[in-house]
């Protein structure tokens, strides 16, 4: 059960906010229930979200090991609950995602891939990155998608943090 009761997304004063989420991700999740709390961050946090899952140039595929990774490390089910089915249609494999606590020890990921994992745990786990780490990211990829890889990481954390510290559950969500 959620720390809070989800907002009301039929109050007049997030209603236009709840029919674009509707428009854009299907229904209003657990997670866009609680932030209607507060349209202001509501709506930042659903563009800033949409950049990063949609207008990225990033592969989506290491987009997705990317919140994968941040959902294992952080212990958040909903993220990981909401976006297993996205990484699987965006190619990342079921051994892959089976394997993602212990990916180090995995053969199921490439050179890049592992480039990728390493930066995410040294984001999500330490804040600061390793020279040594960062260098691997940056001789695989251009300043855009180091820097969206990068915000990424930084996204995804923010999600599993305020999920994870308000008990937000995936079951449910409905249409203003």
């Amino acid at each position: 059960m959620a720390r809070l009761p989800y907002a009301d997304v039929s109050r007049p004063e997030v209603k236009a906010l709840a029919d674009r989420i509707v428009a854009e991700r299907g229904s209003v999740l657990h997670l866009y229930q609680m932030l209607m709390h507060s349209p202001p961050v509501a709506q930042g946090w659903l563009t800033y979200l949409t950049a990063i899952r949609q207008q990225s140039t990033l592969p989506g595929d290491l987009r997705e090991l990317v919140i994968m990774r941040v959902a294992v490390i952080n212990g958040a089910p909903y993220e990981a609950e909401q976006h297993a089915p996205i990484a699987l249609r965006e190619g990342i494999t079921q051994a892959q995602l089976d394997d993602l606590a212990q990916w180090s020890d995995s053969p199921h990921f490439n050179d890049t891939e592992r480039a990728v994992l390493a930066y995410t745990d040294a984001m999500t786990r330490h804040v600061q990155v390793e020279a040594s780490v960062f260098a691997a990211i940056r001789e695989r990829f251009s300043p855009q998608h180091v820097v969206e890889l990068t915000a990424t990481v930084a996204a995804y954390n923010m999600v599993s943090r305020f999920l994870e510290a308000l008990d937000i559950h995936a079951q449910g969500s409905v249409a203003p």
